[in-house]
C-alpha cells in the first residue's frame, strides 16, 4: 500500500508533442484503473500538469476535456485545487457500446443476446438472494406497470425499468447492474421509433406485463432456473421481431426449447 501511495504521488511523465493530449489521457486513466487515483482526489492544477507533462496548457486542457467527457473527472475553470476524480459512471461504457453499434461492429441480435444473458443471470441470483423488501419493491413496480397501461408507453416503460433495476440490485452484482442498464438503454434507443409506430403497443405492454408477473412469481418461489429461463424467453418474445431474420439464430440459441 505504501508503494502504491508513493507511486500515486510521483510527477507524471513528460510526453511527446504529437497527439500529446492522448498520452495524458492514457496516463490519468491508467492511474485511475490501478487505484492510484481514487474518487474525490485531485489532479494537479493546469499549471503543474503543463510542467509535469512538458506540454502546452492548451494540450492539457484538451486532455482534461476528453477525461471530463468520458466521466472520469470534473474540471472547473480556474479551480486552484485541480480537476476532481469522479466515482465510476457507466457513461464511458454506454458511449463505447453505442460507438460500436454505430460502426456496425455490434448488431441488434448480439445486444439482445447479451441482454438475455444478463437478465437471466440477474433473475437467477435475485431468486436466491433477494430480501423481503426487494421482493416487495418488485411487486410495487409490477403494480405500477399495470396502472401505467392506461397512461401510455412512456410511463409503462419507466415502471418496467424500475422492475429490472430492482432485480439487478437484488443480484448483488454491480457489473450486472451497470451492464444491464447500459445495454437496455442502447437496445431501446435502436428500436424506440419502431415501438412508437407499432399499432399494437397496448398488446405489447400487456404481454410484457404477463411475462414480468411470471418472473416475479418464480423469484418469489426462489426458483432461480425458472426465473432465468423466463427472462430469456420474454426478451426473445419481445425483441425477436425487431431482429433481422438471418440473425435470429443468435438469440434463439439461448432458449432451452426453440420457439417458432
Amino acid at each position: 500500500m505504501a508503494m502504491a501511495d508513493a507511486e500515486a504521488g510521483r510527477p507524471f511523465e513528460p510526453v511527446r508533442p504529437v497527439r500529446a493530449y492522448q498520452s495524458i489521457v492514457e496516463q490519468v486513466e491508467d492511474r485511475v484503473l490501478r487505484g492510484l487515483l481514487r474518487p474525490g482526489q485531485r489532479l494537479p492544477s493546469e499549471r503543474e500538469m503543463t510542467a509535469q507533462f512538458g506540454v502546452s496548457r492548451s494540450t492539457v486542457r484538451e486532455a482534461l476535456r476528453v477525461l471530463e467527457s468520458d466521466g472520469l473527472i470534473r474540471s472547473r475553470p480556474g479551480d486552484p485545487n485541480g480537476p476532481e476524480v469522479l466515482p465510476f459512471s457507466p457513461t464511458a461504457l454506454r458511449k463505447s457500446i453505442t460507438r460500436l453499434v454505430r460502426v456496425d461492429e455490434i448488431g441488434l441480435a448480439e445486444l439482445v443476446q447479451f441482454r438475455m444473458l444478463l437478465e437471466g443471470s440477474a433473475n437467477l441470483l435475485a431468486a436466491r438472494l433477494a430480501t423481503d423488501d426487494e421482493l416487495a419493491a418488485m411487486g410495487d413496480a409490477l403494480a405500477e406497470m399495470e396502472r401505467a397501461l392506461d397512461r401510455g408507453y412512456e410511463e409503462f416503460s419507466r415502471a418496467d425499468v424500475a422492475f429490472h433495476d430492482t432485480v439487478a440490485t437484488a443480484s448483488r452484482n454491480v457489473l450486472i447492474q451497470v451492464c444491464s442498464d447500459v445495454v437496455r438503454g442502447v437496445v431501446l434507443s435502436l428500436i424506440s421509433q419502431k415501438i412508437a409506430d407499432a399499432p399494437d403497443r397496448r398488446s405489447l405492454m400487456e404481454r410484457s406485463l404477463r411475462h414480468h408477473a411470471e418472473v416475479l412469481d418464480a423469484v418469489r418461489r426462489r426458483d432461480g432456473p425458472l426465473a432465468a429461463r423466463l427472462a430469456r424467453e420474454s426478451l426473445y418474445d419481445y425483441y425477436a421481431d425487431y431482429v433481422p431474420e438471418a440473425e435470429r439464430p443468435l438469440v434463439r440459441a439461448l432458449l432451452e426449447t426453440e420457439l417458432p
